[in-house]
């Protein structure tokens, strides 16, 4: 709250601040409340300047989501505890054994001792001091000449170039273990310590004047080395020489080429601090980057801020008891601390006088801590509730499902990100078409690296790279491939083929091929570069392309035009159901399996996961995986019924019919594995014969499902793991759609730098009041340079005609 603190209702353990403390006790009656605060001491001496830091010494860990971070290392706190009594706002101190019941005594002790669940999102490794290994003092390292680059790395038995480390006793440089630190790996080093007993290594890229990460395989845990100076020299390392920047690259890798991480986040450039509304910075909770650039987006956009912000009393009046879990009031609350400008304040004159006079001048923490909002718009979901980088655009789009499926009045936000999709489908043998419609969010654009304009160059640098590797030396500047928007548009409006077609008119297997335009314009045009793919390997990576992205977009050219003078339309015939006999005859995507294996799941678990959600991608059989891995025949290798549905590579193949009219059990699974209601799912699958494809348009277009009659029917809440490009059925009203003219004007951008989706780190530009703004986390200042061709997603806004 303004003084300072957490008021806690000692009925429900919930937070408030002073603000709406009175206006709980009106509405619930409660009396009894906690409050909380925690007062400056001292600072810790030194703790700034590369000394080890200071314990901290409080016990309680306070979810407050201010400008300032309580929980730094550079002071020691004390805290206070009161109980305040309402209506008259009586105070009673704590600890006060003699004055209050046993009871109440016993709650309090409990709550001051209990630590945040938000807390438990992030490693625990701060909860203890790491201890100097035992093999420090006595390690041997080998006379064998290894010298170590300063870049270049790579793992000595695979081709991975990050999460590397450095065995100390012989140089050898080999991978982790798969997301590992958060980064992905085949465990090398683990392999190379159990083969040869070499006890310690250091991580490359954490190695500066002040120490780096190390690790102890025989004591199983991180740990100091006293004498890592000594050790790296061995091997040619000077830990004096040795840098590393804010997102754990060495200086050393990026000074002799032009890096994606500088140009993105504008680094050699002195960037001015934006303060006031609309520039408030957030905080990263250890990889949470892809959510700030994705809400900071959406909340400069006025029909998000009008909803959530605009209605900001009234949501907080009609939340529920528990405000934790209601997505409104997160919403609510995330976009008044971005807007209001009450966490984005220039220094004072004279703070700033000290600081110099001191000369300890810090940039300001400004910002807030999203710490409750990504509690709960990740719970449930197995990849944003964790600690680990994920994909802003995946994110978007579940951002987009809970604010669909949590309507606020009759606006729904998420309108002005819609949009319909003419899919035209045609027979290339009898030349026969079917015209389908499908809701969508987002314009996703192929690279077309074929039509790079300076193939010459990325030729030239692909061989020069090579012999870099091959010889140990630093890596050539970096030449990044030029792709014209215009052919990336171009490949978008191409014919594609449709792999494994079905001809309703041959009553056969064709070949057919598939086109896409708008059936309607959206107000705001999100467009992905799909720059992320697989490698041979199966490990992610990313296409590093520079794409000349317009200022102003006109895709008029792409509205839709439905049946033409002179087209047949292929008949409405579904294709016949077939019930191999044999399971290993099964038509199963082998691609998505291996993808799914080399997670670390059982091969035949991954079997059954893509047979049984229809071939429709790794990501769905994913879903599945997460639903069914505790059942004891997971791992069994895949048994069809006597009643069993179709493998096929269409999800409308999987039609079986169940017994007494009930859709089969395996479909019902597939859906709740998205994340839908026991009830939902059934209702879908009856209303359209079991046809899972049709179901999932079925519950798309029907947002609020009668309720089913059968006491017996699951009613287990619904999380939100939807993918929100799957088919909506247009039914008799149709979805809501804001359509209009084609034309549209750039308004902002999320860029992406490293490798993969499971690394690297987030950035977002945004266009306001006339300049671009770059949102870096906490940093927000004025943009000079924003990199405009190396975004991810980009933001357009439609021009009014």
């Amino acid at each position: 709250d303004s003084e300072g603190g957490l008021y806690v209702c000692m009925n429900t353990f919930l937070g408030f601040g002073r603000e709406h403390i009175e206006r709980h006790y009106r509405k619930t009656g409660q009396c009894v409340y906690l409050h909380l605060k925690r007062h400056v001491i001292e600072k810790v001496p030194g703790a700034s300047g590369g000394a080890l830091p200071k314990r901290r010494n409080a016990k309680l860990f306070l979810d407050l989501e201010t400008s300032s971070d309580l929980n730094s290392d550079d002071f020691e706190y004390e805290d206070e505890a009161k109980l305040i009594i309402f209506p008259d706002h009586y105070e009673i101190s704590l600890p006060n054994i003699e004055e209050l019941p046993a009871l109440v005594t016993i709650a309090c002790d409990a709550l001051l001792s209990a630590k945040s669940p938000y807390r438990k999102q992030e490693p625990d490794s701060w909860e203890e001091e790491l201890q100097a290994s035992k093999h420090a003092k006595t390690l041997v390292q080998l006379d064998n000449g290894v010298r170590i680059p300063p870049s270049g790395w790579k793992c000595s038995k695979c081709d991975l170039r990050e999460n590397l480390w450095l065995n100390l006793t012989d140089g050898s440089v080999l991978c982790g273990k798969w997301f590992f630190d958060g980064s992905g790996g085949n465990g090398h080093a683990m392999e190379h310590y159990k083969e040869t007993g070499y006890p310690l290594a250091v991580k490359l890229g954490t190695i500066t004047p002040d120490g780096a990460d190390v690790y102890s395989f025989d004591e199983e845990e991180p740990v100091l080395d006293p004498h890592i100076a000594k050790h790296l020299a061995h091997f040619g390392i000077d830990m004096l020489q040795m840098q590393v920047t804010e997102n754990g690259l060495r200086d050393n890798d990026i000074k002799p080429r032009v890096s994606e991480w500088e140009v993105i986040q504008e680094a050699g450039v002195k960037l001015k601090p934006m303060y006031g509304p609309g520039y408030t910075g957030m905080k990263n909770l250890g990889n949470s980057c892809y959510l700030n650039a994705v809400m900071q987006a959406i909340f400069s956009i006025p029909e998000f801020q009008r909803v959530y912000v605009g209605n900001l009393p009234r949501i907080f009046d009609y939340s529920p008891l528990d405000p934790t879990q209601d997505f409104n009031t997160q919403m609510a609350k995330l976009g008044h601390g971005l807007l209001s400008g009450q966490y984005s304040k220039p220094p004072m004159k004279s703070e700033l006088i000290e600081q110099v006079m001191k000369e300890e001048h810090k940039p300001q923490h400004n910002g807030i801590s999203p710490r409750m909002f990504k509690a709960f718009i990740s719970k449930g979901h197995p990849e944003f509730s964790s600690n680990r980088q994920q994909d802003a655009q995946e994110f978007f789009l579940h951002l987009i499902n809970l604010v669909e499926r949590n309507p606020v009045g009759s606006e729904n936000p998420s309108d002005v990100f819609r949009f319909l999709v003419e899919e035209r489908t045609q027979c290339c043998q009898s030349r026969k078409v079917r015209y389908t419609e499908r809701v969508d969010y987002i314009m996703q654009l192929p690279v077309a690296m074929e039509a790079a304009t300076n193939k010459d160059e990325l030729i030239a640098y692909e061989l020069k790279r090579r012999e870099a590797e091959a010889a140990r030396r630093p890596l050539p500047e970096l030449v990044r491939a030029k792709i014209p928007f215009s052919a990336c548009l171009q490949a978008f409006s191409e014919p594609s083929n449709v792999e494994d077609f079905w001809s309703s008119a041959l009553q056969a297997k064709s070949a057919g091929v598939k086109t896409s335009r708008f059936a309607s314009f959206p107000e705001y045009l999100v467009v992905q570069i799909k720059k992320f793919t697989f490698g041979l390997d199966w490990i992610p990576k990313k296409l590093d392309v520079s794409i000349d992205m317009p200022d102003f977009l006109d895709i008029s050219h792409l509205r839709a035009r439905g049946l033409q003078p002179g087209e047949e339309e292929l008949p409405d015939i579904a294709p016949p159901i077939v019930i191999p006999d044999d399971p290993k005859a099964l038509d199963i995507d082998e691609s998505s399996v291996m993808q799914l294996a080399e997670m670390g799941f059982p091969l035949e678990a991954c079997r059954k996961a893509v047979y049984y959600t229809g071939n429709l991608g790794a990501e769905v059989a994913f879903n599945w995986i997460i639903a069914h891995m505790e059942e004891p025949d997971f791992a069994e290798p895949l048994v069809i019924s006597a009643f069993g549905e179709v493998a096929s590579s269409g999800a409308a193949a999987l039609g079986a019919v169940g017994l007494d009219n009930q859709p089969p059990e395996e479909m019902v699974a597939i859906i709740i594995s998205m994340g839908f209601q026991r009830n939902l799912a059934i209702q879908a699958l009856k209303a359209t014969n079991n046809n899972l494809e049709r179901a999932l348009e079925w519950i798309f277009s029907h947002p609020d499902p009668e309720e089913e009659s059968d006491p017996a029917l699951d009613t287990m809440d619904m999380e939100n793991n939807a993918n929100a490009n799957i088919l909506a059925e247009t039914g008799s009203e149709g979805p809501r759609i804001k359509d209009g003219p084609g034309r549209y004007e750039l308004f902002g951008f999320i860029s992406h730098m490293g490798t993969s989706t499971m690394s690297g780190h987030y950035v977002c530009h945004l266009r306001k009041e006339g300049r671009w703004v770059i949102y870096n986390d906490l940093r927000v200042c004025a943009s000079e340079r924003p990199p405009k061709d190396l975004g991810y997603i980009y933001f357009y806004h439609r021009i009014p005609s």
